[in-house]
């Protein structure tokens, strides 16, 4: 059974170094990692000071730092291993990060006019 397992090439495997990370905004770097029937799976890099201004998902957004410091809105910061989970079609606090950040998300597909700021 192990044999017949190893050989099932079709499972999605990205390595940490492989390529991809492309410009989202100011400070801002994105590597998609899979899209599927409307829900994304990305990387997003922030360096630090970046911002992403208040915004809302038409579904369930759940996120994962991976390294540095998130600030969600003025109450909430988060660091390494933490997960934040912003609900479908509420409004997202403004995301900062004085450090910088690497977070894992998945969700929506993002989209310019999701962004209210």
């Amino acid at each position: 059974m192990e044999r017949v397992a190893d050989a099932d090439d079709s499972h999605l495997t990205i390595a940490a170094g492989d390529g991809g990370w492309q410009p989202f905004k100011d400070g801002v770097a994105i590597k998609v990692l899979r899209e599927h029937a409307g829900t994304l799976s990305y990387l997003l890099r922030l360096a630090p000071g970046a911002v992403l201004p208040p915004h809302r998902h038409p579904q369930d957004e759940e996120c994962i730092v991976l390294d540095g410091r998130l600030r969600v809105g003025r109450r909430i910061e988060i660091g390494p291993g933490s997960y934040h989970l912003a609900h479908g079609g509420a409004l997202h606090a403004t995301i900062s990060t004085e450090t910088g950040a690497t977070i894992f998300l998945r969700g929506a597909v993002p989209q310019a006019d999701q962004v209210l700021a």
